[in-house]
C-alpha cells in the first residue's frame, strides 16, 4: 500500500551525486513535517559508519543511504551502497506506518542499490551485521 508521499527532488539529485561522483558517504532522509514528502535530512562527505549511525534517531524513523566499505577475504576491498528502512520500535504509531507505506515511494527511485536494511533497534544495524550481509550479496 502507498501513502501518496512525494519524493523531493533535492533526494534525487543528492542521491545521483552520491552514487556516480561518491560526493557523499550517506544521506539521511525524512518526512517533511506535513508528512506530504520525503526530504533530505543530513549529508556527510566523509564519515565512520558509527558517526552514520548516531544520524538514527532512536525514537524516530528514517531512510538513509550508506556506501558501505569493506574487504572481502581473498577479493579485496569492496563497497555496496546500502538502503536503510529504520523504524524503530519505540516511534509512535502512525509514525510507524507511514514510514513503512512511504518507503517504496523513495526506494524505487534510487537505482543502483546493492543491500536494503530493515531496522527496528539499533543491533539490527550494527557493522557485523551489515558486514554479513555484504558478504553474502555479490
Amino acid at each position: 500500500m502507498s501513502s501518496g508521499v512525494a519524493v523531493n527532488q533535492e533526494c534525487l539529485d543528492l542521491y545521483q551525486e552520491f552514487k556516480l561522483r561518491k560526493k557523499y558517504k550517506y544521506i539521511v532522509f525524512k518526512l517533511s513535517d506535513d508528512n506530504k514528502e520525503i526530504v533530505v535530512e543530513k549529508t556527510a562527505e566523509d564519515a565512520t559508519y558509527d558517526q552514520f549511525l548516531e544520524c538514527l534517531p532512536a525514537d524516530e524513523p528514517r531512510y538513509a543511504v550508506y556506501d558501505f566499505d569493506y574487504e572481502k577475504v581473498g577479493e579485496g576491498q569492496r563497497n555496496k551502497i546500502t538502503f536503510y528502512a529504520w523504524i524503530p520500535d519505540t516511534s509512535k504509531i502512525r509514525q510507524k506506518m507511514l514510514y513503512a507505506s512511504s518507503k517504496d515511494a523513495l526506494r524505487k527511485n534510487l537505482v543502483g542499490l546493492a543491500i536494503e536494511i530493515q531496522g527496528t533497534d539499533f543491533s539490527e544495524v550494527e557493522y557485523d551485521t551489515i558486514l554479513e550481509k555484504a558478504n553474502r550479496s555479490n
